[in-house]
């Protein structure tokens, strides 16, 4: 397979016949890494190790190949951006091709250090040492801040771990990013004070400002837990110089917004595991949200499973993360989801919590009697 200390991506390449499939993971090997034609590469170090090199192609089922190539770690350096364009960059402008399999190597392990927490940090943040987090997201968007820091006081007496942002919280007239920020920051530190808890609210940041790590900053100066960010908005490499800032030191939750054109079209694209497990594993995610298998929006068992397999898997990069499922989640379903998932889990409870207004705290100490039945 050559060099160890090279990464590889697998291509699912769809194709008429094997000739075909061959060329499109040769022309793949140029585009993702010189992108010039073959004939004008410069002999030597460029074409022995920069240019992608085909390892094998191989035929699948349906018309499908699955192309295996291999890159050196220097044409991505140490920027997650930069990885993440090699992997796919030109490429996902193109029809039939789909990323499903990455291999960091043991170079790219070395220089991505992935979360900061992890699963074993955010058990010891929150004080919960066995069994899934319950995490109620705070809404809707038109609340105001003392609205929100409402909901958040009732989930926090009631048990919850952690108290999200609904990824629609910007930064509106009715509810500005600070007052937000402060007012629920607020709430969740007096809530925890008197019930003796040790729930952390994620803030959502969106880059309003135009610095988001000012920002995330903000969020740690007025006393908030953790940040709430959307790569797929507002990109991958912010996110990974917060999770390497030992100063800024947050755990970070990563949402699915603006993500789902990559992973819903199965000729195209990038796998749901790869998505949402190993790309924020690469950039220091510790927690993130994907739609839950019988909700809104339609990701199967298996998919899901795959994310969460990828999330916490001890061979990805960096510490193992927790996948948090959302979307049809209510304590009627609590025990299917802990014999899917397991216990390192982070579970989302949204829109279903609002029909209970001011028992919301009920639900939640019903949510975790249910999870820790099994």
């Amino acid at each position: 397979m050559g060099n160890d200390n090279r990464f590889r991506v697998t291509y699912r390449i769809f194709a008429q016949d094997e000739a075909e499939a061959n060329a499109r993971a040769n022309d793949i090997a140029l585009e993702q890494t010189v992108e010039i034609p073959d004939d004008v590469v410069p002999e030597g170090f460029i074409r022995d190790e920069i240019v992608g090199q085909v390892e094998s192609v191989q035929p699948e089922s349906n018309g499908a190949f699955d192309a295996v190539l291999s890159y050196s770690p220097d044409s991505a350096g140490y920027e997650v951006v930069q990885l993440i364009n090699v992997i796919f960059g030109n490429t996902s402008i193109q029809q039939n091709v789909r990323v499903v399999g990455f291999n960091p190597g043991s170079e790219i392990e070395r220089r991505f250090s992935g979360a900061r927490f992890g699963i074993k940090g955010l058990r010891k943040l929150t004080g919960r040492k066995s069994g899934g987090l319950i995490s109620p997201v705070i809404k809707p968007q038109g609340s105001s801040p003392a609205q929100l820091a409402q909901i958040a006081s009732r989930c926090v007496a009631g048990g919850a771990d952690i108290i999200k942002d609904d990824h629609g919280l910007a930064n509106q007239a009715i509810a500005p990013f600070e007052e937000r920020l402060k007012a629920v920051s607020d709430a969740v530190a007096e809530a925890n004070a008197k019930h003796g808890h040790k729930a952390l609210y994620f803030c959502n940041i969106t880059g309003h400002t135009g610095n988001v790590v000012e920002e995330a900053f903000r969020v740690k100066e007025m006393g908030a837990g953790g940040i709430l960010v959307m790569p797929g908005l507002i990109g991958f490499g912010a996110m990974q110089h917060l999770a390497n800032n030992a100063e800024f030191g947050l755990p970070i939750m990563t949402h699915p917004s603006f993500t789902g054109p990559f992973v819903l079209t199965p000729t195209t694209g990038i796998s749901h595991a790869i998505m949402y497990g190993t790309l924020q594993r690469l950039a220091g995610s510790d927690i993130s949200v994907f739609p839950n298998v019988g909700g809104r929006f339609g990701f199967t068992r298996e998919e899901c499973l795959s994310i969460a397999d990828a999330c916490r898997s001890p061979n990805g990069i960096g510490a193992p993360m927790m996948p948090s499922p959302g979307g049809g989640m209510s304590v009627d379903r609590a025990q299917e989801m802990v014999s899917m998932y397991g216990e390192d889990v982070v579970f989302l409870l949204g829109g279903s919590l609002l029909r209970d207004r001011e028992k919301i705290g009920d639900t939640i100490k019903a949510m975790r009697e249910e999870i820790d039945r099994l």
